[in-house]
C-alpha cells in the first residue's frame, strides 16, 4: 500500500512582500502535489509563512506597527498571492499562532529532558560570543565575511555577547551522516548531498536553540528571559501543522506514517540538512524522507535584487499570460532544481510557442473540422489502422513517464513529455491531413484521423493538469470531458472519448501574445522612466517621518559625514549624513529634521546607516529641511 504524502515548501519570511522565488517554489510543490493525486495517492500539502524574528521586528518599526499589526497586513499578500496562482495548499501555517506556539513549547520541552548517547544534557546553556547579521538570522564567523560585510546582504554584522541555549549538535552528526550516505534521509538533488556530507566533516559548533536580546519571538518554556531562536521556531511549523502536540491521530498519518517531503532553495540548507534531523532525533521522532534544494534564479543573468529594478512581480506575469500561463512560463524556463536564468523577454516567445502555435492550435484545428465535417460529434475510431497504433504507441508510455519524472523531481521534463507528444500529433495531423481524405470522400478515414487526435488531446489534459488546471479544464470542455476522468489511470487507457459526444469550440484556449505589443509598452514605459516620471503609487512608498537628534559625532577621516542617532518615535536609529560641512555636531543636536524612514540600511565608511536626511542646496548653500517644533518624533510627513 502506497504511504501517504506529506509535502510542504519552506515557509516564507514576511518582512517584504513576495516575489517570483515564492511564487516557483509554491507552483512546483503545487504540481508535484496534484500529480499524485492523479495517480490517487493521498496528499498533504502545507506552506505559510515565518513572523518571528529581528527582521520583522524592524520592518515593522518602520512601518509605524506593532509586529503582529505588521504581519496581519503581509500575510494577506502572500495568501492573495496563492489564491491568484492556483495554489490548492491544505493548511496555510502561521508562527504567530498559538496552535504554533504550543508545538514549538512542546519541542523544546522534550529537547530539554532528552539525554545524548553518552548521558549528557541535549539542551544546555552558555554564553555565545560572535557575529550576528540580522539579515541572515544567523550567526555568521569572519571566514564567511567578505570584506568584513556579509557576503548576502553587504552589511557588516552585528558583534554580540549573550547567554544562550543550545542543542549539542555534534552528539547526533554520526547518526545524521550515517541517514545521509545511506539515504535513508534523501538529500536531492546529490550535489547538495554532497555539500551537507562536507559540511559534517568540518568543525561545526552546536546550534544555538534560543536567543537572549531578541524579543519577538516564542519564549521558551524553561526561560522566559529568552525566545526560541527563528530557524527552532520556523522549522517546527513542519510538525505544528499536522498536530505535534494537539492531534495524535493527525501526527500519525502525516508525519510517522506518511512519507515526508520538504521542498525549498539551496540557501536554507544547513538548517534543514542539520538542524532540524538534529531537532527531530533529540525528540524522538523520525526524520522526513526527502529534502529537495532546488537552485537559484537570475533575472535576465543579473542576481535579483530592488536596487537593479530587477525583480518580477508574479501578479503582473498573471496579468499579462493569465494563471496558468504563469504557473507554466516559470517551471519550463530551465530544469527545475539547477540555478538558471529567468529571461522575461522569453515569456511571450515560450508561450506562443508551446501553448498557441502547439497545444492551442491542435485543439482548434480538431475540434473545429469535427464541428464542420462531423456535425459537432465525436467520430468513430479506426481501431486497426496503422496509423492510429503508431499515435498510440508514442502516446501509451507519457503518462507513467511523466510522473516517473514527478516522482524523482524533474518538474519540466514531465511538462516536456506532454508537450513533445503534441508535437509529434500535430506532426501526425499534417501528414495525414484529414481535410484532404474529406475533399476524397473518406470520411471514415477522416474521423479516424480526428479521434486519434483528439484522443492524444485528452490524454495531454490529464498529464498537464498539474500545471495548467484551469486551461486543461477548458480543453476538456472543447470535448464534453468533466472532472471525473481526471486520473491517471484514464490517461493510461487509449479510446477513452465516447464517439457521438459533442464537440465545442467558441475561442482559441491560448491565444497568441502580441509580442510587437509589448515591446512597444516597454519602450513606452522606458521613455517615461527617461524622463524622470514617477506616478503616485512610486510617491506612496515614501515614508517621511519627523526625527530629533539625539546625538552627533564626526565619522573619522571623513569631512563631510556625520554620524547621528536620531529619535523617531518608536526607536532609536543610527543615520550617517553628509552634512558636517554646514551642521558641527554641536549645531544639529537636538534639532528636528526630516527622515525617509524606510530606506534599505546602507554601510558607509563601515557604518550601518539606517534612514536619510532631506536637504535643500543651491550652490554652496545647504539647509536640512525641518519641521514645526510642535510634531513629535515619529510625526509622519505626507
Amino acid at each position: 500500500m502506497v504511504k501517504p504524502l506529506y509535502i510542504t515548501t519552506p515557509i516564507y519570511y514576511i518582512n517584504d512582500v513576495p516575489h517570483i522565488g515564492h511564487a516557483y517554489t509554491s507552483i512546483a510543490v503545487d504540481m508535484i502535489a496534484r500529480f499524485h493525486k492523479l495517480a490517487g495517492r493521498d496528499v498533504f500539502f502545507l506552506t505559510g509563512t515565518d513572523e518571528h524574528g529581528n527582521k520583522v521586528a524592524e520592518a515593522a518599526a518602520k512601518a509605524g506597527l506593532s509586529e503582529i499589526e505588521f504581519c496581519d497586513n503581509i500575510v494577506v499578500s502572500f495568501k492573495n498571492i496563492l489564491k491568484k496562482l492556483n495554489i490548492q495548499n491544505d493548511y496555510f501555517i502561521r508562527t504567530t499562532s498559538e496552535r504554533h506556539k504550543k508545538a514549538v513549547w512542546k519541542i523544546l520541552d522534550v529537547m530539554r529532558n532528552a539525554k545524548t548517547d553518552d548521558g549528557q544534557d541535549v539542551v544546555y546553556s552558555d554564553d555565545y560570543e560572535g557575529l550576528y547579521c540580522t539579515g541572515c538570522e544567523k550567526f555568521i564567523t569572519e571566514k564567511d565575511l567578505v570584506d568584513g560585510l556579509c557576503p548576502d546582504h553587504k552589511v557588516k554584522p552585528e558583534a554580540l555577547k549573550e547567554r544562550n541555549y543550545f542543542i549539542r549538535l555534534s552528539a547526533f552528526l554520526p547518526k545524521i551522516k550515517e541517514l545521509i550516505e545511506s539515504d535513508e534521509l534523501q538529500i536531492l538533488p546529490e550535489e547538495r548531498k554532497r555539500e551537507v556530507l562536507g559540511l559534517i566533516n568540518q568543525d561545526i559548533p552546536d546550534f544555538s536553540l534560543s536567543r537572549e536580546r531578541v524579543k519577538w519571538g516564542v519564549p521558551i518554556p524553561f526561560d522566559k528571559n529568552q525566545v526560541a531562536y527563528v530557524w527552532v521556531d520556523a522549522l517546527s511549523n513542519y510538525i505544528s501543522a499536522i498536530g505535534y502536540g494537539d492531534d495524535v491521530e493527525t501526527f500519525k498519518k502525516w508525519w510517522t506514517d506518511a512519507e515526508v517531503v520538504h521542498l525549498m532553495a539551496k540557501d536554507i540548507l544547513k538548517f534543514h540538512c542539520l538542524l532540524w534531523p538534529a531537532m527531530l532525533l533529540a525528540a524522538g521522532e523520525k526524520l522526513p524522507d526527502t529534502l529537495y534544494l532546488h537552485g537559484f534564479f537570475t533575472v535576465d543573468g543579473e542576481k535579483m535584487s530592488k536596487t537593479l529594478g530587477n525583480t518580477i512581480d508574479p501578479n503582473k506575469i498573471v496579468e499579462q499570460f493569465g494563471v496558468d500561463g504563469a504557473r507554466y512560463l516559470l517551471l519550463t524556463q530551465f530544469p527545475f532544481g539547477v540555478d538558471g536564468d529567468v529571461q522575461a523577454k522569453r515569456f511571450a516567445i515560450k508561450y506562443n510557442s508551446d501553448l498557441a502555435n502547439d497545444l492551442g492550435n491542435l485543439v482548434s484545428r480538431v475540434a473545429k473540422m469535427i464541428i464542420v465535417n462531423f456535425d459537432g460529434k465525436i467520430p468513430s475510431p479506426n481501431r486497426n489502422a496503422k496509423e492510429i497504433i503508431e499515435l498510440m504507441e508514442k502516446t501509451e508510455p507519457v503518462p507513467n513517464a511523466a510522473y516517473a519524472h514527478i516522482k524523482h523531481f524533474r518538474l519540466s521534463k514531465a511538462i516536456d513529455e506532454a508537450i513533445d507528444l503534441v508535437r509529434f500529433t500535430n506532426k501526425y495531423f499534417n501528414d495525414k491531413a484529414p481535410w484532404k481524405l474529406v475533399k476524397d470522400g473518406k470520411l471514415e478515414e477522416a474521423g479516424g484521423v480526428l479521434y486519434a487526435c483528439a484522443e492524444v488531446i485528452r490524454i495531454v489534459s490529464i498529464v498537464l493538469f498539474p500545471i495548467m488546471p484551469n486551461k486543461m479544464r477548458e480543453v476538456r470542455n472543447v470535448f464534453s470531458l468533466d472532472d471525473s476522468t481526471i486520473t491517471l489511470e484514464s490517461a493510461n487507457t487509449f479510446f477513452d472519448l465516447k464517439p457521438g459526444a459533442s464537440v465545442q469550440i467558441e475561442d482559441s484556449i491560448f491565444p497568441r501574445i502580441d509580442t510587437k505589443a509589448i515591446e512597444k509598452k516597454k519602450k513606452e514605459s522606458a521613455k517615461q522612466n527617461d524622463d524622470n516620471l514617477i506616478d503616485i503609487s512610486d510617491f506612496a512608498k515614501v515614508k517621511l517621518v519627523v526625527a530629533e537628534v539625539l546625538e552627533a559625532e564626526k565619522v573619522e577621516g571623513a569631512d563631510r559625514l556625520l554620524k547621528l542617532q536620531v529619535n523617531v518615535g518608536s526607536e532609536t536609529r543610527q543615520v550617517v549624513a553628509g552634512v558636517a560641512e554646514y551642521y558641527p555636531p554641536e549645531k544639529i543636536k537636538g534639532m528636528k529634521v526630516i527622515l525617509v524612514a524606510n530606506l534599505k540600511p546602507a554601510v558607509i565608511r563601515g557604518i550601518e546607516s539606517n534612514g536619510m536626511l532631506l536637504a535643500a542646496k543651491k550652490g554652496k548653500k545647504l539647509t536640512l529641511l525641518t519641521p514645526s517644533d510642535e510634531l513629535p518624533a515619529g510625526a509622519k510627513v505626507s
